[in-house]
C-alpha cells in the first residue's frame, strides 16, 4: 500500500529549512503519521521520531490519534493550537484596527482607561510574585519577556526601572500609545508597586517603566 505524503513537501523553499521547520509546515497542513513525514521528507523514520519528540517537548506537536496501518495503527501527529496562534499573522492587524475603531469612539480618558483595564485582566488567574521590590520587579519584567520583550531591571537612587531595547507591542502602540497604559496596569498589577510608563517613542520605540519601591496597595 502507497503512503501519500502529506501536501507541500516538494518546494526548494521547503527544502532549505531545518527538518522541525519542515515537519511544522507538513502538519499546518495535516495530519500525518511518522512513515508519512518521513516520505515527504525524504528522511529516515528514527529521524523524524527524533525530531517529533523534541517538538513534542516544546509544546509545539501533539499526537491527535491513530491511522490503521498494514500491521497496527499508526499514531497521527498535529500542531498544537497553541502554535498555530503563535504563527498566525492576523492578531496584530486585528488589534490595531479594532483599537483604531475604539479610539475614534471613545474619549480619551475612557480609552486609557479602557486599556488600563485590558491590562489588568490579562492577569487573571495568575499568582502575583512576593518578596523585595527587586525581586517583584524582575519577575515583572520576566512577565514582559514572555510577552515578547527583551527587558532588564535596573535600580538608582529614584526608582526601579524595566527598560527594553524593542517594544513587544510596537505595531500597535506606534499608532495607539494607550495600548502602553495596558501594560504599566498589567506590571503594576502583577508586582504590587507603583508603574508609570517612560516609554520612548523617538526614532525606535523601547519599553520604559518607572517602579517606585513603595507598595501599592493590591
Amino acid at each position: 500500500m502507497t503512503t501519500e505524503p502529506p501536501p507541500g513537501g516538494g518546494s526548494r523553499e521547503r527544502a532549505q529549512r531545518s527538518t522541525p521547520e519542515r515537519i511544522i509546515d507538513l502538519l499546518r497542513g495535516r495530519e500525518a503519521t511518522v512513515d508519512e513525514l518521513a516520505i515527504a521528507l525524504g528522511v529516515t523514520r528514527g529521524a523524524v521520531r527524533l525530531h517529533l519528540a523534541n517538538l513534542q517537548r516544546d509544546a509545539l506537536v501533539h499526537v491527535v490519534g491513530t491511522r490503521a496501518g498494514p500491521t497496527k495503527p499508526s499514531r497521527l501527529y498535529a500542531v498544537t493550537p497553541g502554535l498555530e496562534q503563535q504563527l498566525s499573522r492576523a492578531y496584530v492587524p486585528l488589534l490595531t484596527a479594532m483599537l483604531h475603531v475604539l479610539s475614534e469612539r471613545m474619549s480619551a480618558r475612557r480609552f486609557d482607561e479602557l486599556m488600563r483595564t485590558v491590562g489588568r485582566q490579562l492577569l487573571a488567574g495568575r499568582a502575583r510574585p512576593h518578596g523585595s521590590a527587586v525581586a517583584r520587579a524582575e519577575a515583572a519584567s520576566a512577565l514582559l519577556n514572555e510577552l515578547g520583550g527583551t527587558s532588564t531591571v535596573t535600580e538608582d537612587d529614584e526608582a526601579l526601572w524595566i527598560r527594553a531595547a524593542s517594544c513587544p507591542l510596537a505595531a500597535t502602540t506606534a499608532r495607539h500609545p494607550e495600548a502602553c497604559s495596558a501594560v504599566e496596569s498589567l506590571l503594576s498589577e502583577f508586582s504590587g508597586l507603583e508603574v508609570l510608563s517612560c516609554c520612548a517613542r523617538e526614532e525606535r520605540l523601547r519599553c520604559c517603566f518607572q517602579m517606585s519601591q513603595g507598595t501599592r496597595p493590591r
